[in-house]
């Protein structure tokens, strides 16, 4: 289903994406953290439909709907490594900071911050260009607010 936008998502030299496709690769980013524990449970997937609404202006429909492709896209897409990186490539700086704040939020749904999760986070925000400081400096803005 998604063979077409990954295949461009990873060629050598990524165009920028378009605001839906950036949405999904983003989407489908912030499921792979969630399922990195290997507890993807009913919070988790609120949480992610609640900041893909607020951060794209969509219904709660359309947000469960982007959630759906995001799944299917994150169990299809390659290693977090190359995923990443061609994320990192097509969006910009100041997006992607937003990106780790919205992975915090993910990470902390649950109450817990578990190992695993942290330690995709740190090589997640590393891929992305976002130094441990700012990674941090994110989690502690996510928490402030919860």
């Amino acid at each position: 289903m998604f063979a077409d936008f990954l295949r461009r998502l990873v060629e050598p030299d990524p165009a920028p994406l378009a605001d839906h496709d950036a949405r999904l690769a983003l989407t489908a980013l912030l499921v792979r953290v969630a399922r990195s524990d290997e507890k993807y449970d009913e919070t988790e997937r609120q949480r992610i439909d609640r900041i893909v609404a607020a951060r794209y202006g969509l219904s709660p429909f359309e947000a469960t709907k982007l959630r759906s492709d995001g799944e299917a896209l994150e169990a299809e897409a390659p290693d977090t490594v190359r995923f990443t990186r061609a994320i990192k490539d097509a969006v910009d700086y100041e997006h992607r900071i937003g990106v780790i704040e919205a992975l915090w939020q993910v990470v902390l749904a649950d109450g817990v911050r578990e190992a695993e999760e942290d330690a995709l986070l740190r090589l997640v925000s590393n891929l992305l260009g976002i130094n441990d400081m700012e990674s941090a400096r994110a989690r502690q803005r996510v928490e402030s607010r919860s």
